[in-house]
C-alpha cells in the first residue's frame, strides 16, 4: 500500500514537462494541451457514436451558411477586387497580361479565398460559439445537464465543430468561384488581353492538389476556429465580463491561427508539389 501511495504521489511526466517551460509560457503550454484534449473528445465521440447529433449539426450549417453568406461575399469582392487591381497593374507593365488567370489561381484558390473564409467565419461564428458557451457557463447549464447525466461535449460542442468545419471547405468554394468572375472583370476593364487568354492562363495553371488542397485547408480551418471557441467558451469564467474576455481571446487565436495554419500548409503542398510553383 505505500509503494502504490508513493508511485500516485510521483508527478507525472506531462507534469514535469510542464514544470519545465518558463512561467510566462506555461499558461499557453496548458491551454493547448487541453485544446488537443478537447479535439480528442469530439473526434472520439462523433466517430464512436455516430448518431443523436446530427440534426442539430444541420440546423447549426444553415445559421452559418445564413450568417456567412453575404459577410464572405463581400469581404471576397472588396478584398480580392484590390488584389486583382495590383497585380493586373503590374502583369501588364511587364508584358505578361496573358498571364492573369495563372496569377489569380496563385492568389486566390491558394491564398486570398481560404484566409477570407478564415477570417469571416472566426469573427461571426466564433464569436457565437464563444458567447454563447459561456453565458451557459456562467448560468451554470453545463453543471446542470452533467448533473442530469448528458454530455455538454456532446450535445453543444460536436454539432457546432462539425458545421464550422464543413461550412468553411462550402464557402471555400463561394469564394473562389467570386474570386474568378472578379478576374474576368479585371481583364475585361484594365487588362490588355482576352477572357480566353485568361482562361486559357487559367487552366494551364490550376492542377486538382489546388483544389482539394484549397478544401482540406479551410477544412481544417473551420475546425481549429471550432474546436478554440468551444475550448474558450466552455472554460469562460468570471461572469458577464469573463465572457467578454473569452469572446475577444478567441477571436485573436483564431485570427492568429488561420494565418499561421494558411501559411505551413502552403508550404508544405507546394513542398510536396513542385508544379504549382510554377506561372505558366
Amino acid at each position: 500500500m505505500e509503494e502504490r501511495e508513493e508511485v500516485r504521489r510521483r508527478p507525472r511526466a506531462s507534469d514535469r514537462l510542464v514544470s519545465a517551460v518558463p512561467g510566462p509560457a506555461r499558461n499557453v503550454v496548458l491551454e493547448v494541451g487541453q485544446m488537443c484534449q478537447l479535439l480528442g473528445k469530439v473526434i472520439y465521440s462523433a466517430v464512436r457514436y455516430p448518431r443523436g447529433y446530427w440534426k442539430d449539426t444541420v440546423d447549426e450549417m444553415y445559421s452559418l451558411l445564413k450568417l456567412c453568406f453575404w459577410p464572405a461575399t463581400l469581404s471576397m469582392a472588396g478584398f480580392g477586387f484590390l488584389i486583382t487591381v495590383m497585380g493586373v497593374g503590374l502583369l501588364v507593365l511587364l508584358g505578361a497580361a496573358n498571364r492573369i488567370g495563372g496569377f489569380w489561381v496563385m492568389a486566390d484558390i491558394r491564398e486570398i479565398a481560404a484566409f477570407m473564409v478564415g477570417m469571416v467565419v472566426a469573427g461571426v461564428i466564433g464569436t457565437s460559439i464563444t458567447s454563447d458557451l459561456g453565458a451557459r457557463k456562467a448560468r451554470e447549464e453545463l453543471d446542470a445537464l452533467k448533473v442530469l447525466g448528458l454530455d455538454p461535449i456532446r450535445m453543444l460542442v460536436i454539432p457546432r465543430v462539425i458545421a464550422t468545419a464543413v461550412m468553411c471547405a462550402m464557402l471555400n468554394f463561394l469564394t473562389s468561384f467570386v474570386g474568378v468572375i472578379l478576374g474576368l472583370i479585371a481583364v475585361g476593364a484594365l487588362g490588355d488581353t482576352t477572357t480566353g487568354a485568361y482562361i486559357d492562363s487559367m487552366s494551364h495553371s490550376l492542377y486538382s492538389v489546388d483544389v482539394w488542397g484549397a478544401e482540406l485547408k479551410t477544412l481544417l480551418i473551420g475546425l481549429l476556429i471550432g474546436i478554440v471557441c468551444s475550448f474558450k467558451g466552455l472554460n469562460a469564467g468570471g461572469g458577464p465580463e469573463g465572457v467578454g474576455r473569452a469572446v475577444n481571446q478567441a477571436v485573436v487565436i483564431c485570427f492568429a491561427l488561420v494565418w499561421v495554419f494558411n501559411f505551413f500548409f502552403n508550404s508544405i503542398v507546394q513542398g510536396l508539389n513542385p508544379d504549382l510553383l510554377m506561372l505558366r
